[in-house]
């Protein structure tokens, strides 16, 4: 129960009472982020069809808003890192690494906030118009990412979050995790669409970082949910033609 908390505590903003965790205990809540992913994905979702009681692009409004107030905007922060450090690596590894350490947010960063921001804001109003309760889905499954992730790539900085995940993943989460997302899948086939996104974000990381990073991780999360979006308007779309 104390791993759940620290999941909660540290993926969002919502109030979690105080407890202590040797770092092992910190590493280990990573078994847990597709619960509090899916507890977004639900506070995400009801936001966003209260705000269409309105208007459509109201309840589009409303959802992102949700989404950024209760995660604190910390997976826009790896992002945004990882942008500016793309934009200012030129393909040189070691200062790719460098400047996604700097704390400071780059020209970069900030078009990448704003690319993701819109994208989302316009996805959401083309999900929410096939029904918002989708939309839960999508920042529960996006939070098994970390997980492959964790196994998949080797962590590029000691110490650091990648680091500290890397051996907490146990066989029985990704089995476990996976049969849960194919069950989900049954109920919403747009997301079979996630592994292929999971495992194309883990080949990308590979490439450009050579391994994974805590920001490599948010900006991953990032990714997979805007893919996710997009498969459920792509889906929504042509459910609606053939209907």
């Amino acid at each position: 129960m104390k791993r759940l908390v620290v999941a909660f505590g540290f993926l969002t903003r919502l109030p979690m009472p105080r407890v202590t965790m040797a770092p092992q205990g910190f590493a280990e809540a990573i078994r847990f982020y597709p619960i509090v992913g899916l507890t977004i994905g639900v506070l995400v979702a009801a936001a966003g069809w209260l705000g269409a009681l309105v208007d459509p692009w109201t309840g589009a409004c409303a959802a992102l808003l949700a989404w950024t107030a209760v995660t604190g905007a910390l997976h826009l922060d790896g992002l945004a890192d990882l942008a500016d450090g793309l934009g200012a690596a030129h393909g040189d590894r070691t200062r790719l690494l460098s400047v996604m350490a700097d704390p400071h947010i780059g020209s970069f960063g900030v078009v990448a906030i704003a690319a993701q921001m819109i994208a989302k804001l316009v996805l959401l109003h083309a999900v929410g118009a096939s029904g918002w309760w989708t939309i839960a889905c999508v920042p529960f499954v996006a939070r098994m990412g970390p997980l492959a992730w964790a196994v998949l790539l080797p962590p590029l900085r000691v110490g650091g979050l990648g680091a500290a995940i890397a051996g907490a993943v146990r066989t029985r989460d990704l089995i476990g995790w996976s049969m849960l997302l194919m069950l989900t899948c049954v109920a919403v086939p747009a997301l079979l669409a996630a592994p292929l996104l999971v495992l194309g974000v883990a080949a990308w990381l590979r490439r450009t970082l050579g391994g994974v990073t805590g920001d490599a991780h948010g900006a991953g999360i990032e990714i997979v949910e805007t893919g996710l979006l997009l498969a459920l308007a792509i889906g929504g779309a042509v459910a609606g033609r053939l209907g």
